[in-house]
């Protein structure tokens, strides 16, 4: 049983607010997966594949297992420290509000690409339905519109969101049965070559995995809705690890029927924009179009969250950006794996039990394996990735050199509350 202790009024006071818990196990499991985005998988088809050298399933069954070890880390974390926040609060929770705001200073990294990645695709999309128009084109339209919708506001945009992520869920099945329908050879050797290791050994897998772990994007976003989670200590940290899982296994099915309809890689006209061509050889124009359609309807929705220079999206290349994305992503994995450690096996002292396979093995673990993939970057993330987390520690150490201004990060002018543990028994 739980051991509870009885609040004290003076504890209550001191409690933070908390959200309205209204949430479920499948509620969670769908936010998860809707954050992480049903077509990211196609974003980084063609790259991945290219650096695999054609095993990117392979990949994927690395990237999986790699991430269902931080998932765990995130979850037993959200489960002790059950408030808004995510790698942010988690990182403060264990080693300070330096650290914390380091942490999430990288994290921005996520929101300023994230948005240049999907301007980027639209732009590729539109070329590839009309040749004659240059990308670049494509891409300043898509910041221009954005740009007009994001002042005027428009109400429908949710709801849209909605029907845009059921058209995608749909899109994908049918590329997948008519995949393996289409497909020159369904043998069982060619679903189970693009699953193994291939001449150049694991270096390549682990590259790729490294590019495809920005499918997984999202699944974060779980824990920071444990303050809105009915029983979140139990809830929270199964829809983390389930929305990885089943996101995990469904870019693993596309990989799979991708590398089946498509099996020599290197005749892929544009890696860049693979997705349209994957679609054309299962289901022909139909579904190539249709895929376009909701791939750039979802990427001007998507983007009306966010403000671009149009500068940075005209001079960078997709594949730079998801490595820029991932480089502050993998780096937010990497301090949570290390605040389970702190905070649960050190500071809690949780070691009955699972305790120690929890808390110290399994975080450890996947702290090692997300350390690895962020080692398997290209060279130039960490010139980037260094200048701004440089830019960081200068803007620390102004808040500090005013008069010590808290160096908690607010969203929309909401200060920051106290980092709660919940005590209980394993």
């Amino acid at each position: 049983m739980t051991a509870t202790a009885t609040p004290t009024p003076s504890d209550t006071a001191a409690r933070p607010r908390t959200l309205k818990r209204e949430l479920g196990l499948p509620a969670l499991i769908a936010y998860g997966l809707t954050s992480m985005g049903v077509l990211s998988v196609v974003s980084v088809y063609g790259p991945a594949t290219a650096l695999s050298d054609g095993h990117l399933p392979a990949a994927y069954v690395a990237a999986i297992v790699i991430m269902l070890f931080t998932a765990h880390s995130y979850g037993r974390m959200a489960a002790h420290v059950p408030i808004t926040g995510g790698a942010y609060a988690f990182a403060t929770r264990g080693f300070g509000r330096t650290t914390g705001f380091l942490t999430g200073w990288v994290m921005l990294l996520d929101y300023l690409f994230l948005p240049m990645v999907n301007f980027l695709l639209f732009g590729l999309y539109v070329n590839s339905l009309f040749t004659a128009v240059p990308s670049w084109v494509g891409t300043l339209v898509c910041v221009v519109v954005v740009g007009v919708l994001s002042i005027i506001g428009v109400s429908w945009i949710k709801r849209m969101n909605t029907v845009v992520i059921l058209a995608s869920v749909l899109v994908i099945l049918a590329f997948l049965v008519l995949a393996v329908l289409n497909a020159p050879d369904t043998s069982l050797s060619a679903v189970t070559a693009p699953l193994s290791i291939g001449d150049g050994g694991i270096a390549p897998i682990l590259a790729a995995a490294a590019i495809v772990a920005f499918a997984f994007l999202g699944f974060d976003g779980v824990a920071t809705l444990a303050e809105e989670t009915r029983d979140p200590r139990r809830r929270v940290p199964k829809g983390i690890v389930l929305a990885t899982l089943f996101a995990g296994l469904g870019y693993l099915a596309f990989s799979i029927a991708g590398s089946l309809i498509a099996p020599d890689w290197t005749r892929l006209d544009n890696l860049d924009a693979a997705g349209t061509e994957l679609m054309q050889r299962a289901g022909g124009d139909v579904l190539m179009v249709v895929f376009v359609v909701v791939n750039v309807v979802g990427i001007v929705l998507c983007g009306t969250a966010a403000q671009m220079s149009v500068s940075r999206v005209l001079f960078i290349t997709l594949d730079q950006a998801v490595y820029m994305i991932n480089f502050g992503a993998l780096a937010a994995f990497a301090m949570v794996n290390l605040a389970t450690v702190k905070v649960l096996f050190f500071d809690m002292r949780l070691r009955r039990g699972w305790g120690v396979l929890r808390h110290l093995v399994m975080p450890v673990i996947g702290f090692v394996s997300i350390a690895w993939l962020w080692t398997s970057l290209a060279p130039f993330t960490y010139a980037l990735g260094g200048a701004w987390l440089a830019v960081g520690v200068l803007v620390l150490l102004a808040r500090r050199r005013r008069g010590g201004a808290p160096l908690a990060l607010q969203l929309d002018d909401v200060e920051t509350e106290a980092m709660p543990t919940v005590p209980y028994r394993d």
